[in-house]
């Protein structure tokens, strides 16, 4: 879970394309990420959900309008995305990979009851991030 984006996205393709590998995992897994919106205005809030990722585990993802930032939006769309994912594949560890910096996250994570199993290679990325997840990793 990255920071927040400053703006709307730059490329209007690279969302297209994050838009189509969501739809792609929805139709072969049965859930990915998900438009997340108010429910009294119906007002986007932001994306989130949880992703089946390879090798093996759940990714736990959100990311929130600015100005919607603070409000709990996170740690209930994080919920909601613990619980689909274990209704789809309870054997899978849910993770959230978060930036050391990104404090706000690490504190979502915390109350979500996600344990930090340290600074480790994310898999998409290679880059070290800390690997938050609901039970102890195999990788």
């Amino acid at each position: 879970m990255a920071p927040p984006p400053r703006g709307p996205p730059r490329w209007p393709d690279v969302t297209e394309a994050w838009i189509g590998r969501c739809t792609d995992r929805w139709e072969s897994d049965g859930v990915s990420y998900w438009m997340a919106r108010h429910r009294d205005t119906g007002e986007l809030i932001g994306v989130g959900g949880a992703q089946r990722q390879h090798p093996g585990f759940w990714n736990l993802y959100y990311r929130l309008v600015p100005t919607h930032l603070g409000k709990g939006y996170a740690t209930e769309i994080s919920r909601a995305a613990i619980r689909t994912a274990g209704q789809h594949d309870p054997e899978l560890p849910v993770i959230a990979w978060i930036h050391a910096r990104n404090t706000g996250s690490r504190a979502v994570a915390e109350r979500l009851g996600l344990h930090d199993y340290g600074l480790r290679p994310e898999p998409g990325k290679r880059e070290p991030m800390h690997a938050y997840a609901d039970r102890e990793l195999t990788f």
